[in-house]
């Protein structure tokens, strides 16, 4: 699919960034490879807050750009973690550009993201249960 037909993102806002003339290639496009660590530290983040260790990424699955970005535009990486197994677990992650000095807004990419929880020797660790966090609570 790489039709642009989201209309609002899903998941839990988790970077925030303006991108610069250094994320740029000689066209004056945004990398997408920057757009993709920008993902992944994304990812990452969600990842370790849910297994309260390291995680590591291991596999990164359809990633398809759909969008351009251009210097100075935001670019918002939404993160909801899927499925949870015993030591690993695949985020969904989303990100989106808001125009400059627009309300303008579209989804650049996705895909899902699979991480491992891991020790100091970087082996694989069972996630522990998840635990009710103060975000998650209603008022």
């Amino acid at each position: 699919m790489l039709e642009n037909q989201l209309r609002e993102p899903s998941g839990k806002l988790t970077i925030r960034v303006i991108a610069m003339p250094s994320n740029t290639n000689a066209a004056g496009d945004v990398f997408g490879g920057w757009v993709m660590s920008q993902m992944d530290l994304a990812a990452g983040s969600a990842a370790g807050v849910r297994a309260r260790s390291k995680t590591v990424t291991v596999a990164i699955d359809s990633v398809s750009f759909l969008a351009p970005m251009a210097v100075g535009d935001e670019l918002s990486v939404y993160t909801d973690i899927v499925k949870v197994g015993r030591t690993s677990m695949i985020i969904q992650v989303q990100a989106w550009r808001r125009v400059r000095q627009s309300t303008e807004r579209q989804l650049v990419t996705q895909g899902k993201f699979v991480f491992v929880a891991v020790d100091e020797n970087n082996r694989p660790i069972p996630i522990p249960p998840e635990v009710a966090s103060s975000d998650d609570k209603e008022e």
